[in-house]
Parts: C-alpha cells; structure tokens; sequence
C-alpha cells in the first residue's frame, strides 16, 4: 500500500476489499470514535454489514496527553488496559491512571449520547467483529477495546487498520484472531503523517458518517 493514504474513508474502501476476501461469516463492523468511524463506515458499507461503535478511551501519560499510558472501555464493569512497561519508565503513579480512567469514562458517556442516543448496541453474539480504527500507535486502546468486546461473545474478532508499527500489529495478533492492516511502516511516527488528510473529526461528522452506514446496511 502507498503512502500517504488519500484520506480515513479511502483507507476504509481499500481495507474492504482485504476483508472481502477473507469471508467471514455474518461480520458486524464496529468503529472507534472518532477517527475510526469514516473508515469503518466504508467497510460496512461495502461488506453490507451492521455498523456500530466501541466507545474506548485512552489515558494520556502527563503532559504527553497523545501517549496512551491506558485505555479504558465501557461497559457496566469498564476494562482498563495499563501499559505497565511504559507507567514504569515515565513515573506515572497508579492514582493518575484511576483519576484520568474516571474522566475518560465521562467522556465515553458523553460521546454515547452524542453520537448514539438511546439506540441500543448491536448484537455481536456469534458474528465475525470487525474492529476499525485510523491507525495504531502502541495499540493499548485497541487492546481494551477488544478485551471489552470479548465480554460480548463474539464468534470472531478482526482488528482492521490503516497503519501501524510492526511491533503494535505482533501485539494485537495475540488479543484479535486475525489483523488486516494496510501498511506496517518501520519508521513511525504519528499517525497523522501517513495521511495526506487527516483532519480532526468533529461529532457532527461523526454522527453523519454513522447515520449514512445505518442507511446502507438497513
């Protein structure tokens, strides 16, 4: 795959057809707001398959708020994900993790409201649960987003991502049953450098793009 990618929702066509593929069987696609919902909306559109969100957050280091230090994902009991390693080597106490998971919960039921309403989850007992995302740092946040979906009986999980490092994509073989990710660049730095556009979503799009793949999969 070329470098940059066009944008989210052309990275989505062309993940599409690699899950195409795949065939699997009765797939629900499931998106991480915001930057995951264009390009997993493309997917359901293409694999005509239900289209949802995972609300999952991640817990930025201090003064480095774009380094995922956790994640956290809804749910009645939430799962947290904790880079240990990487708490360790930065100093970051466990009461900053509780605190920020605390107002990142906050945030995940705002965007609930925001984006969803009172529109009930899609059912993924027995289906193929494809996972979308912009791009993958660390991979932390795609890991509580997949521990959280398994909670949900899933019959498969498929993590599907535009970009990321070698390293982030071995880690998540071993939570997701298969990855399909575009491009596995060595050199990596923000993800935003791997899109010629790459702009900041708002919950206007956000909610449109969700509207738009419910339309297509109905």
């Amino acid at each position: 795959m070329d470098l940059p990618l066009a944008d989210r929702a052309a990275a989505g066509r062309a993940l599409a057809q690699m899950l195409s593929a795949l065939e699997l069987p009765n797939p629900v696609v499931l998106a991480l707001p915001r930057g995951g919902v264009p390009v997993g909306a493309e997917i359901a559109r293409a694999l005509r398959a239900p289209f949802d969100l995972l609300l999952v957050r991640k817990v930025g280091a201090p003064r480095q708020p774009e380094l995922a230090v956790a994640a956290v994902m809804e749910g009645v009991d939430p799962v947290v994900v904790v880079d240990e390693a990487l708490c360790f080597q930065l100093d970051v106490p466990r009461s900053y993790i509780e605190r920020q998971t605390r107002t990142e919960l906050a945030e995940i039921e705002r965007r609930r409201r925001a984006y969803l309403g009172q529109r009930p989850p899609v059912a993924v007992v027995g289906r193929s649960a494809i996972v979308v995302d912009d791009g993958i740092a660390t991979g932390t946040t795609m890991r509580a987003a997949i521990r959280g979906l398994r909670r949900r009986e899933p019959a498969r999980v498929v993590v599907a991502i535009p970009v990321a490092p070698p390293d982030a994509v071995a880690l998540l073989r071993g939570e997701a049953d298969d990855v399909v990710c575009l491009a596995q660049p060595e050199a990596f730095g923000a993800i935003g450098l791997f899109y010629s556009d790459f702009h900041q979503l708002s919950d206007d799009e956000v909610v449109r793009a969700i509207q738009a793949a419910a339309r297509m999969s109905s």
